[in-house]
């Protein structure tokens, strides 16, 4: 698990200053087109070389230049059109003469894009010195590599002081939630895998097994619920917040009220913020942006990527491949649909019931399947 998350962190760290690096060298040929520009020596009849005034479009130089407007500005032009700026950086490079008004237009088009990159390469920074490339030190990688974040961004909220009696909180907690977790496995969970064992060490069938499965769910369903619960709240209420607290990491949006979800979608957004955004941003929208995707197309990718993953630890965990998390966890997609259907929208108390019975249920279901089969 550790070492998904490291090449999750690295991932994220390579991808986004791989981007900010396009939107660099992007800046500098720009900003050497300006300078190109400004040698022109304009002629005083009207020229015919392209784009002409007419054909481009000024209406977003009236507002501030910043990485959000060009974002919108780049979603209004057609795929199939060539971006305005594209176009006047191929009229100076073909030498052709240009007039008065197209050398007027094109500086300000060209300022403006100028002025969007720099805010897009400054991204969260309010300090000097942090935006790119100066971010390129080993000092900020190690610095992001022990944030309880999975996602690179240039700066971080941080709080100005360590709050000790926090940390010795969060510290006490994680080890007395690891202790009641032990009582319980030993108690519970214990019995019921040597039971397991026995049976197959005895040379019974699969279909014999099998017979024992309503009871080992019974058996289980309790105690790996309680498992499941205390997993969550070690993970992300006490490490996530331990850690962030020693690092002054300011950001502790590491869960949102998973707990009143109505509906699955709801629940694989809430119930664990930090890979949900590194999906969102690695996955969902990479997939839309280089695959040319569309939604619904990349969220199936997404929750495919996150079942293998997770299908992956179970392997670590039971040493055996059998797919039982992964079919579960694609059976979501379905129940997504299912919840926006007119007999569960805008019904939150029987989508929170059913939300809670898959919930209970489906923990102890897989377990048992990958303990019996």
């Amino acid at each position: 698990m550790h070492g998904v998350v490291m090449l999750m962190k690295q991932h994220s760290y390579a991808f986004y200053n791989g981007y900010l690096s396009t939107l660099y060298d992007r800046k500098a040929k720009l900003l050497a087109k300006l300078k190109e520009l400004e040698d022109v020596s304009p002629v005083t009849s009207p020229s015919s070389t392209e784009p002409p005034v007419a054909e481009i479009n000024t209406a977003h130089l009236a507002k501030v230049p910043s990485a959000r407007q060009n974002l919108e500005r780049r979603k209004s032009v057609p795929d199939a059109r060539v971006p305005d700026v594209d176009r006047i950086v191929a009229a100076i490079d073909s030498g052709e003469p240009l007039d008065q008004e197209q050398v007027h237009v094109f500086e300000r088009v060209l300022k403006w894009e100028v002025d969007a990159l720099s805010d897009e390469l400054r991204g969260d920074s309010t300090e000097p010195g942090r935006e790119y490339p100066h971010n390129l030190t080993a000092r900020n990688h190690y610095e992001y590599i022990v944030l309880p974040t999975v996602v690179y961004e240039l700066e971080y909220p941080r709080s100005e002081s360590i709050n000790w009696y926090y940390v010795v909180e969060k510290g006490a907690a994680c080890f007395g939630v690891i202790f009641v977790m032990i009582m319980i496995s030993q108690t519970f969970i214990y019995p019921v895998v040597m039971d397991t064992v026995r049976m197959k060490e005895e040379g019974m069938s699969t279909a014999e097994r099998f017979r024992q499965f309503p009871w080992m769910l019974l058996d289980l369903i309790f105690p790996f619920m309680m498992e499941y619960l205390l997993t969550w709240y070690l993970i992300w209420e006490t490490i996530l917040n331990f850690v962030a607290e020693l690092t002054r990491f300011a950001d502790r949006y590491f869960y949102d009220a998973w707990w009143n979800s109505v509906s699955w979608d709801q629940f694989a957004r809430d119930w664990n913020r930090p890979v949900h955004n590194f999906l969102l941003r690695h996955v969902y929208h990479s997939s839309i942006s280089a695959m040319k995707v569309d939604k619904q197309t990349a969220t199936l990718i997404t929750f495919f990527l996150s079942a293998c993953i997770h299908e992956l630890v179970m392997w670590c965990i039971f040493k055996k491949l059998r797919g039982y998390l992964l079919v579960i966890q694609m059976f979501q997609l379905p129940l997504v649909k299912l919840s926006r259907t007119k007999y569960l929208r805008n019904r939150s108390t029987l989508g929170n019931m059913f939300f809670w019975l898959g919930t209970f249920m489906a923990p102890s279901i897989i377990c048992s399947l990958y303990l019996i089969l």
